[in-house]
This record gives C-alpha cells, sequence and structure tokens, in this order.
C-alpha cells in the first residue's frame, strides 16, 4: 500500500493535501526571492495582488476572506503596507470604522514590478505542461477548496 493507494478511501485526497503543502512552502520560498529586490515578500506580495486584482477598493475583513485568510494576519500585512506608502485607507461609505484598502501609486508601480518579474517566473515554470492539465488541477484545488467553506460553514451553523 502507497499514500495514493486509490483503495484505501480518502488517501488520494490525502496525498494530494500533503503535496499542496509542500507547494505551498516552495512557493512562498521561490516568491520571497523574486520579489526581495521591491521590499516585498510573498505575503506582503499576494495582499497587493489581491488588492489590486479587486475590481473595487474593500475592506481588510473583506480581502482577508477573498484571500481565505483570518483578518489579523491581513490587517498587520496591510499595516506594514501603509507605512512602506504601498496602499492608503480611504474612508468607506457604507461602514464607518471599516476603511477601504487602495493601492497609492507607490503601491501601483510595486505591483507592476512583481508582475513583470512573475510573467517569465510562470512561463518558465509550467513550460511543457499542458494548459489543460494546469486547468483541470486548478478546478480539483477549487472545489476541495469550496467543499472545505461548506463544511466549516455547517460547522459555525448552531
Amino acid at each position: 500500500m502507497t499514500p495514493d493507494d486509490p483503495k484505501i478511501p480518502g488517501e488520494p485526497v490525502n496525498a494530494l493535501i500533503l503535496e499542496v503543502f509542500r507547494l505551498n512552502g516552495r512557493l512562498l520560498a521561490v516568491g520571497d526571492r523574486l520579489v526581495a529586490k521591491l521590499g516585498l515578500t510573498s505575503a506582503r506580495w499576494q495582499v497587493l495582488a489581491a488588492i489590486a486584482v479587486s475590481p473595487a477598493p474593500e475592506p481588510v475583513a473583506r480581502i482577508a476572506r477573498n484571500m481565505g485568510l483570518r483578518r489579523q494576519g491581513v490587517q498587520r500585512i496591510i499595516n506594514e503596507l501603509a507605512e512602506g506608502g504601498i496602499v492608503a485607507f480611504k474612508e468607506n461609505p457604507h461602514h464607518q470604522r471599516a476603511n477601504l484598502v487602495v493601492l497609492t501609486k507607490k503601491g501601483r508601480i510595486a505591483y507592476e514590478a512583481a508582475r513583470q518579474i512573475e510573467i517569465p517566473w510562470m512561463r518558465s515554470l509550467s513550460e511543457d505542461i499542458d494548459p489543460r492539465s494546469i486547468l483541470a488541477a486548478r478546478r480539483l484545488v477549487a472545489t476541495l477548496r469550496e467543499r472545505l467553506e461548506k463544511m466549516e460553514q455547517a460547522s459555525e451553523k448552531p
């Protein structure tokens, strides 16, 4: 029997989850190296990208929820980005205390610089991999994430 043995219920998904954990570790380490010269870390880069690709300014709690992270951790990173002049807080017309987070000019420049580093790296990483395989893997990971979210919501109900 192997960890990938489909005869053992749950083992294939367990092996996938362990591989995703390993992948996440490698992505964070490589990401740190890629954007270090921009004064960013992988964590800051992730939050910066979440803000940059959002169709509208969002409060910290919604940014964290969209990323699947805890608000406190994202708040700490956003505060660091604000101290560096990369993001700013803007009054939220829908909520007095939950300011909206927006990129500053410096933040847009940092995001674009990170994208210029990221694009050739992604091309190299995905070289010789069938794009259909990548899309299938993304769908599988998204399905597992969605199931986990539903399980979490169900467990929070009284």
